[in-house]
């Protein structure tokens, strides 16, 4: 019996459930399936991203969400290919043959989810079998035009995980010691049936026992790492916001506070940074002692706030401030979420 090839292909502009679910299908159909991302960046940012709730995601981004889709499924392999798109049959001819090339062999079987496509795809690949799998959708309704006018948030439970990740946003709340980031981010996380980060200097002076004499200035640099890959880890089965306690210009701001000194690494990570909202909480809570704090004095909590404002705005950060006791904290914040939401 001759070896079975399959062809799945589109712009996957994002991709959704339903591609997941029409791959899936093909693939159990031929011996061996190739997935292609068609890509025309020109085409895709003018035309599909114009008055879209999306912005604009590169060929490699999506090639590399099919990558990670497929990664268990051997027999599926992923290509990118360039087609530009005309509307016209010639430039679907010329992304044909770049398909034909990317998977280096004879194609047998074609799939879509359009029976319209039957008849290009009878000129484009006259040898193989046109397959459509759930025409109608009805295991999955939903289409990349869908998401792009009515925006991800409105139908994630129609994105598979590896492509949400990308579309979680991210909050981090920054601030002075004792000024409630903790707690803020804990419930704010609990309300939105969310993940959160822990500021990890904490963990990682818990861990040595504690931190009173003890800090060396090698810390604040595995301290910003390891919050880094804490925020990396958490965006897995973030449902639509991400909430962090503290960031890299907060750690710079406690080695000042603390060894007075800087860091050159420490401000190249914050200068990577990119949160969707920034929340400064304001110094205006009861201090409390839990053991690693040490500027308890109200005039030196409010000295400290204002040099890290200045911190902040030196590296062009955008930060909204809130202020007040934690009911009305919480209220002001959960505006702001919905709003980044909305």
């Amino acid at each position: 019996m001759s070896k079975t090839v399959g062809m799945y292909g589109g712009k996957f502009y994002p991709i959704h459930m339903g591609h997941v679910f029409a791959m899936t299908m093909a693939s159990t159909v031929v011996d061996e399936l190739h997935v292609i991302v068609s890509y025309d960046e020109e085409y895709e940012q003018k035309v599909l991203s114009k008055d879209s709730f999306l912005p604009h995601v590169n060929h490699k981004q999506r090639l590399r969400w099919w990558k990670e889709i497929t990664k268990d499924m051997p027999h599926v392999h992923v290509h990118a290919v360039y087609e530009e798109n005309t509307g016209k049959i010639e430039s679907w001819k010329e992304g044909a043959e770049g398909i034909k090339k990317a998977v280096g062999e004879p194609i047998t079987h074609v799939f879509s989810s359009e029976h319209a496509y039957t008849e290009f795809f009878n000129v484009l690949y006259p040898d193989a079998e046109h397959v459509v799998i759930d025409a109608n959708r009805r295991k999955y309704p939903v289409s990349a035009t869908k998401l792009r006018k009515e925006g991800v948030y409105a139908n994630w439970e129609l994105l598979p995980e590896v492509v949400r990740r990308h579309y979680v946003k991210k909050v981090v709340v920054v601030g002075t010691e004792s000024c409630g980031k903790s707690t803020l981010v804990k419930n704010l996380a609990t309300l939105y049936n969310t993940n959160y980060v822990e500021e990890y200097g904490r963990t990682f002076y818990e861990e040595l026992g504690g931190c009173e004499d003890i800090t060396m200035p090698e810390d604040y640099q595995l301290i910003a790492y390891q919050h880094k890959v804490n925020e990396n880890k958490a965006l897995d089965g973030a449902n639509k916001v991400l909430f962090i306690d503290t960031e890299a210009i907060v750690t710079q701001y406690y080695l000042k506070a603390y060894l007075n000194q800087k860091d050159a690494l420490l401000t190249r990570i914050a200068n990577q940074q990119d949160y969707d909202l920034w929340i400064f909480l304001e110094p205006d809570v009861k201090w409390v002692d839990d053991g690693t704090r040490t500027f308890g004095e109200q005039h030196v909590r409010e000295e400290n706030s204002e040099e890290l404002k200045y911190m902040l705005k030196y590296l062009g950060v955008n930060y909204i401030t809130i202020n007040g006791n934690y009911v009305e904290r919480m209220k002001k914040s959960i505006k702001l979420v919905d709003g980044l939401l909305t």
